[in-house]
């Protein structure tokens, strides 16, 4: 763990990033739900997915749980180093991608390019997560679990983009 510090912010203060991180990483999430949304039942739906492809109410939960995680881990980040660092705009950089999927996925229906555009998400959730752990472990490894969702996504998106060229 490294030894980068500012000064501890007060507790009011620290309560108002946290909760201002949580409604910009919700309001990023809300986002690409807007445009995934509609696309659901009609563009989505008709699609071939392989068999492994989760039902669709497991989506919001699951992405909710993540933007909260990703939410606090930056938060965390934050009270060590403050907000106009590296580690905080590679954490801005993942969270880009990530508002960018939906929109590549669901909106433009371009299921291959949105597989290289995950995949380079996912190399940036991988070095935001290694510059989080070196700061604050449990930062680090609150972004485990989106990680992991992201490369079950990836698989999923390979797929789909294979069963529908």
């Amino acid at each position: 763990m490294s030894t980068h510090s500012v000064s501890r912010p007060s507790q009011g203060l620290s309560i108002l990033f946290l909760s201002g991180f949580l409604l910009f990483t919700l309001a990023i999430g809300w986002t690409g739900g807007a445009v995934t949304a509609p696309n659901i039942p009609t563009w989505y739906a008709g699609l071939a997915k392989p068999s492994f492809n989760p039902p669709n109410w497991l989506f919001m939960p699951v992405w909710t749980t993540l933007y909260v995680l990703m939410a606090i881990a930056a938060w965390r980040i934050w009270r060590r180093l403050g907000i106009g660092n590296f580690t905080m705009a590679l954490w801005l950089f993942q969270l880009t991608l990530n508002f960018a999927w939906s929109f590549i996925f669901f909106g433009a229906h371009q299921p291959m390019a949105a597989f290289f555009e995950l995949t380079v998400m996912w190399v940036a959730i991988l070095l935001t997560m290694i510059a989080f752990l070196r700061i604050d472990t449990l930062a680090g490894l609150l972004l485990l679990p989106y990680l992991a969702w992201v490369s079950f996504a990836g698989v999923l998106n390979f797929w789909i983009w294979q069963l529908n060229p």
